[in-house]
């Protein structure tokens, strides 16, 4: 593993830990952290070493706060592209092999979210909140939040959280079936590392094919063609009135002027 601007990386027998690291603007995720997280998976993938993958965020305060809406707000020039591999360079993986555990050890939010739950196990702090607000800023969960929320809590829940925009804290998140596991704060890594222990203690073969037997059930349900429609629906969002309010209020830090257009 090289080193890397927003991201660290570690390695612990045959797990690999990956660390969002953005503090500053509380891990949210632009292109160039997604082009780094995309080479990280994609070296975690083809390592016959490594078996077993961590994602978490640097600080206490946020797993991530999502898209970066600032990085967003800059002139088209000033920007670089999403990878084809998604947000957080994971989102549109539907061929992994290898299960990555996210440890939420704060606040994950819009993109955040949808990023924990591309992966496979979810571990919270106690301390964790979960939300997809994107409904808030002119956006919708369009990098998976909505396919794969509805399809991991069910349909009623999933809406509700999504056309609300609310905070669900870590014992709801578990009662809802978002996350697998709450457990203190200070010992949120330890118990990633556990998780992970015990599955890289058991036949690599066999959790590959399991995987393998998950993303085939993914394809039947056509999760890759339900996202492809969001970033249809998604590109005509961002040509409305609304969307450009949505952002501008946020960069001003000031209440939206809905106009419905």
């Amino acid at each position: 593993m090289g080193k890397y601007e927003f991201a660290k990386t570690e390695t612990k027998d045959k797990i690999l830990i990956v660390t969002i690291n953005r503090p500053e603007v509380y891990n949210a995720v632009h292109p160039p952290l997604s082009r780094e997280l995309h080479e990280i998976w994609n070296d975690f993938l083809k390592d016959p070493d490594l078996w077993v993958a961590i994602l978490t965020g640097a600080g206490d305060k946020a797993f991530s706060a999502g898209n970066d809406l600032k990085y967003s707000a800059q002139a088209a020039q000033y920007r670089v592209n999403q990878p084809a591999s998604g947000f957080a360079g994971l989102t549109n993986r539907f061929d992994r092999t290898k299960p990555i555990i996210a440890a939420v050890n704060g606040f994950a939010m819009g993109g955040g979210m949808e990023t924990a739950l591309s992966c496979d196990i979810i571990i919270a702090s106690e301390n964790a909140k979960f939300a997809l607000p994107e409904v808030k800023v002119g956006f919708f969960a369009a990098a998976g939040g909505v396919q794969r929320l509805s399809r991991q809590i069910g349909k009623k829940a999933a809406v509700e959280i999504m056309l609300t925009g609310r905070s669900v804290g870590a014992e709801e998140a578990l009662a809802l079936g978002i996350v697998n596991q709450v457990v203190p704060h200070e010992k949120l890594l330890e118990k990633a590392i556990e998780k992970a222990s015990v599955i890289a203690n058991n036949c690599p073969s066999s959790v590959k094919a399991s995987m393998e037997a998950l993303n085939h059930m993914d394809q039947l349900e056509e999760i890759p063609i339900a996202l492809e429609k969001s970033y249809e629906i998604i590109d005509v969002l961002r040509n409305t009135e609304d969307h450009k309010e949505g952002v501008a209020a946020f960069v001003e830090k000031r209440a939206p002027n809905w106009k419905n257009k």
